[in-house]
C-alpha cells in the first residue's frame, strides 16, 4: 500500500500550472537558431580558430625550444602545427564549458503557463535547449524546454 501526500503552497486563489507535458511545437526545426550551442558553434569555431592562427604566427617566428630543428623548416612547421592544435582544442574546450555553464544559467519567468508557451512559440529561434521555465513565482515547480520525439516541448523539471 502506498500513501500519497501532497503539500499546497501560495495563494489559494492562485492556480498551479498542472505538472504535464506542454507541446510547444510539432516541429523542432529552428530551435536555438540564433544562439550558440554549446557544440563548437560557429562563435567558437572563430574564436578558437583565431587563437590558434596567432600561436602558430607566434611559434613559426621565433627559433624552435628543440635545438635538433631548424628554423622555418619542415620540422619547424610540424612542431608549430602540432602546438598550436593542442591550444586550439584546450580553447574548444574551455569555451564549451563557459558555453554549457551560461545555459545553465538561463531562466524564464511567466505569471502564467499560457504566457510562457506563447512567447515560446514567438521566440522558439531564440531559446536553447535545456532552459528553466518558472511558471507563477518562487514557488511554482519549473519547466524545462526540451525536445520530444522531434516536438519542443515544455516539460517538467
Amino acid at each position: 500500500m502506498a500513501l500519497l501526500l501532497t503539500v499546497g503552497f501560495g495563494c489559494v486563489h492562485t492556480r498551479q500550472p498542472e505538472r504535464k507535458i506542454y507541446i510547444i511545437s510539432e516541429d523542432a526545426s529552428g530551435v536555438g537558431s540564433t544562439v550558440e550551442s554549446g557544440t563548437g558553434g560557429a562563435g567558437v569555431d572563430a574564436y578558437c580558430n583565431e587563437i590558434q592562427k596567432q600561436c602558430f604566427s607566434k611559434c613559426w617566428r621565433r627559433k624552435p625550444e628543440y635545438s635538433g630543428i631548424k628554423k622555418h623548416s619542415g620540422d619547424h612547421y610540424r612542431h608549430c602545427d602540432e602546438k598550436c592544435l593542442k591550444v586550439f582544442m584546450q580553447c574548444v574546450k574551455e569555451q564549451e564549458e563557459l558555453e554549457r555553464q551560461e545555459s545553465q544559467k538561463k531562466e524564464l519567468h511567466f505569471p502564467t503557463l499560457d504566457a510562457a508557451l506563447d512567447w515560446i512559440r514567438e521566440h522558439k529561434t531564440e531559446v536553447a535547449i535545456g532552459t528553466v521555465v518558472i511558471v507563477g513565482g518562487v514557488l511554482a515547480a519549473p519547466y524545462v524546454i526540451a525536445i520530444l520525439g522531434g516536438a519542443l516541448v515544455l516539460a517538467p523539471l
